[in-house]
């Protein structure tokens, strides 16, 4: 510990140097970036940042989901540069895995096992390897979400489900994404996210927000699936309402930070974000766009704080329905929510999807005068959720 105890159980952990690299759209610009490439890049970028404390680092926690299985922390941290002294693990729940692993970190932080951990997540949807059931032959593009017996929907149709059972049409749901692509676009065009991103052989732009994606052009989409899967998942007649358009991409990305104590972080002189409280739950795995809603709900309740009290808020925009489905349970003020666009124009790198959340809310506070907490949360498949929140250290 270079001459420093470890912290006192129930300190509260603090996050630090939040970074990202750019999020790609799978098949460009990271096409031939494995996941632990993107991941060791922010790593060693995180490392330098808090390497004046003189701390060892403890752990590399990453979540991971599509990878090629093994330890993609401990290959990441290795290739880092970080020394074969410094361990890793690698946590997977599903699209909620890079803010889960930013979580478990805190957890030890805060009962005193560890003082200084890198924690966040990585995908590379380019780099993903093919899989098969054995003896079949048969390819799958996911793992269950759920097992036999029990609904395991897709993403997309069960997106579809939650509109039609939620009463959010397709014009709602194309107003949010031509909202979330402007928004990025002029963030990233401005500059905003330049701080925050990490180069990786050059590219330091994010490349799918389109300002030219207006509610005019996102209405010409087709409907995402057949009239028949349609009127399956949603119990009507009529065509669903989720579309290519008012969805999240295929990405490639990732994201990490510094999970530290208050001391550390005040002796380094960086901003930092207090984990105020966390949660996960999990409820119907028909309806997995929802998850994130109970999840919030608990932490909100363990911060004892309500959402009118939130200044900032990240949700995993994987799909418009689902976000707003997530944003009318809890009562949000749909303004606060991605205030510069989320993954419907920048991406959606499943395992670092949430840890991505944390960087946007460090970044979005600490450039505001505004002293309210924030919110991340992500909905996960098979109806799990997870959501944190923090709040600036004074």
């Amino acid at each position: 510990m270079t001459g420093r105890g470890a912290p006192r159980g129930g300190d509260a952990p603090v996050l630090v140097s939040a970074r990202r690299t750019a999020i790609g759209t799978a098949g460009r610009g990271f096409a031939e970036h494995t996941v632990d490439a993107l991941a060791a890049a922010v790593l060693a970028e995180v490392a330098r940042a808090v390497a004046p404390a003189g701390l060892p680092v403890d752990d590399v926690v990453l979540g991971n989901c599509m990878g090629p299985g093994g330890d993609v922390a401990r290959v990441a941290a290795l290739r880092a540069g970080l020394g074969a002294e410094v361990p890793g693990v690698t946590v997977d729940r599903q699209c909620g895995s890079g803010l889960d692993a930013v979580m478990l970190a805190a957890s030890r932080v805060k009962a005193g096992d560890a003082t200084l951990v890198l924690a966040g997540g990585a995908e590379s949807a380019s780099t993903a390897p093919h899989r098969s059931w054995p003896g079949s032959g048969e390819r799958y593009a996911r793992a269950p979400f759920a097992p036999v017996g029990f609904p395991d929907p897709d993403m997309g149709p069960a997106a579809d489900r939650l509109a039609a059972l939620r009463g959010i049409p397709r014009a709602r749901q194309d107003a949010w994404a031509a909202r979330s692509h402007a928004l990025a676009a002029r963030a990233r065009d401005a500059g905003t996210f330049d701080a925050e991103i990490v180069e990786v052989d050059g590219i330091v732009r994010d490349d799918r927000p389109r300002a030219s994606f207006t509610t005019d052009r996102l209405a010409r989409f087709a409907p995402a699936f057949e009239a028949s899967d349609a009127a399956r998942v949603t119990g009507t007649a009529t065509a669903g309402t989720v579309t290519a358009g008012n969805s999240c991409g295929f990405s490639d990305g990732a994201a990490a930070m510094a999970v530290t104590t208050e001391q550390v972080a005040r002796e380094l002189g960086l901003p930092a974000l207090h984990v105020r409280a966390v949660a996960v739950a999990a409820g119907d795995p028909a309806l997995p766009g929802l998850g994130a809603a109970p999840a919030a709900r608990a932490a909100l309740q363990r911060a004892r704080l309500t959402a009118a009290d939130l200044g900032f808020v990240e949700i995993t925009e994987a799909f418009a329905a689902q976000v707003l489905a997530v944003g009318d349970e809890l009562g949000l003020d749909e303004q606060l929510i991605s205030a510069d666009g989320g993954a419907i124009a920048l991406g959606h790198p499943w395992g670092a999807s949430g840890a991505v959340l944390l960087v946007r809310l460090a970044a979005r506070m600490a450039a505001s005068d505004d002293a309210r907490p924030g919110l991340a949360a992500c909905s996960i498949g098979g109806g799990q959720g997870v959501a944190m929140i923090v709040e600036r250290m004074s």
